[in-house]
């Protein structure tokens, strides 16, 4: 069997019914029409979906204000055991998932983030009883003053195409854990994964209208923030799309929490494990998901003594992974998203050539499955901090790789970028590995090592990287406004 009969013949077998999740009901069609996927391991079409518009975002938002009475005094412990039965339904259904997902975005199938799906539904099905209110000192009356924590009502959350269905994951868990009812918005480039999640959550007994799913394209967007009944709108993607939602947020003054995109420094010194640092740089920067992540270290800064050695470690790692279908258990890197994404990323490797040393890769990579979105893992030296191919989220597999002097001279290049999601240090000086931390202007910091995302820990950017956070309590806070009730006595 080709790739391409094996691709059709897993894709009958998991992809769902292309659908908008409105309410009780899925909707298989439109006025507005359909979108194509195409299928970016075999260049060939994956499956249409529908084109959610204004009067399907309108029946989304009506379902989520009829549910959302019932779902916010739901008791406690009945709420929390439907997040836990969600956790433990795509936990049943990983396998399945992860092969949507690799078939949609060309990502690994043995790397699709459902064990981090999994982590944020459990972690916050814990808060649901725990999320106390705050009781008030009083002057110079005395009063009982008290603070509740209200879910805002019907909220949006629109998600990138990479990870899916994690990236839902984060978004929907705390805020079905503080009472909210939510209107995703798909992906354009990954709306299958999504929509089986949909279809989890309802079988695990989510009630009818606290999640909606709508597939569509930037219009379908549009309508969810304009919508006035849409209280809050949780953005994770790029700050191109993410200032267009602020303005149209600021119509209605609706409020947003953004994760927006990254060029996260990797900072190597000379006493570092070289190994270590050199293994993360690698797979993290030009392997993992075809380096389309944003909080990827993909700015690999090394102390002058060690530069040269620091290459060639990279270049050897960057040059080993087992490229090829997604579908594979046995292969680490499947194609970029699309072939224009594909293009995107080689012409801005083609416009920093004349300027920096080609290490390895920079090139598509020829296959015999028929896509055409394969990039060469690519590791580029000599590298200038002020650069486009430095300072610009490449969103591919690109590692910029740049030398640096002493500590001082490693922060300054490293804060100098107008993005700030993370960043990452290598060293075996515990004094240095703190004041460098100390120092460096990002949300997110790893020491030593590429850290789990885990959904205990607060996860966002500062500068054009967003603001808001994900994960532990602060991500649940994103969901919930204060009301402040003061009683004399």
């Amino acid at each position: 069997m080709n790739a391409l009969e094996l691709h059709r013949t897993v894709a009958a077998e998991v992809l769902p019914e292309a659908a908008l999740h409105v309410g009780a009901s899925a909707v298989t069609s439109t006025d507005r029409g359909s979108l194509e996927r195409i299928d970016p391991t075999t260049g060939q079409l994956l499956a249409t979906f529908p084109i959610a518009g204004e009067r399907e975002v309108d029946q989304a938002v009506r379902a989520g204000r009829t549910a959302f009475p019932a779902w916010r005094r739901m008791p406690a412990d009945q709420r929390r055991r439907i997040l836990w039965d969600i956790a433990r339904a795509i936990e049943a259904h990983e396998d399945e998932l992860n092969k949507i997902v690799a078939l949609e975005t060309g990502f690994p199938v043995s790397g699709g983030g459902m064990a981090m799906a999994i982590d944020y539904f459990e972690y916050y099905a814990g808060w649901v009883d725990k999320f106390d209110g705050e009781l008030i000192n009083t002057y110079p009356g005395n009063a009982l003053d008290y603070v509740k924590y209200e879910p805002y009502g019907v909220v949006a959350a629109i998600v990138p195409f990479n990870g899916p269905v994690l990236n839902a994951a984060m978004k929907l868990a705390p805020a079905f854990a503080a009472g909210n009812c939510v209107i995703l918005k798909s992906p354009e480039l990954s709306p299958f994964g999504v929509m089986r999640l949909a279809e989890i959550c309802r079988e695990a007994g989510l009630p009818d209208g606290v999640l909606s799913v709508l597939s569509g394209d930037k219009e379908t967007t549009r309508a969810i923030v304009r919508h006035p009944d849409v209280a809050k709108v949780a953005f994770t993607g790029g700050g191109i799309v993410a200032r267009s939602i602020m303005a149209l947020a600021a119509e209605s003054l609706t409020p947003v929490v953004l994760e927006l995109g990254g060029k996260s420094a990797n900072i190597v010194f000379e006493d570092a494990d070289l190994g270590a640092a050199a293994r993360i740089a690698a797979t993290v920067s030009t392997i993992a998901v075809s380096g389309q992540g944003c909080l990827f270290p993909t700015r690999l800064m090394v102390q002058e003594s060690v530069y040269e050695e620091v290459i060639e470690r990279v270049a050897a790692i960057s040059t080993g992974p087992t490229i090829g279908d997604p579908l594979d258990p046995d292969v680490h890197m499947g194609p970029v998203i699309s072939e224009a994404a594909a293009d995107r990323i080689l012409s801005m490797v083609d416009a920093a050539r004349k300027h920096v040393r080609v290490v390895t890769g920079g090139d598509r990579l020829e296959n015999n499955l028929g896509g055409n979105c394969f990039v060469r893992p690519t590791v580029l030296a000599d590298v200038d901090n002020a650069s486009d191919i430095a300072q610009n989220e490449v969103f591919g597999p690109v590692l910029a790789i740049m030398p640096f002097k002493d500590e001082a001279h490693a922060l300054e290049m490293a804060n100098a970028i107008d993005l700030g999601l993370a960043a990452y240090v290598h060293t075996n000086d515990l004094r240095r590995a703190h004041r460098v931390a100390d120092g460096l202007d990002v949300g997110w910091i790893g020491v030593n090592g590429f850290p789990d995302l885990v959904a205990s820990a607060p996860f966002g950017g500062i500068k054009n990287s967003g603001f808001g956070r994900e994960g532990g309590r602060a991500g649940i806070e994103e969901y919930v406004y204060q009301k402040n009730i003061h009683i004399p006595f």
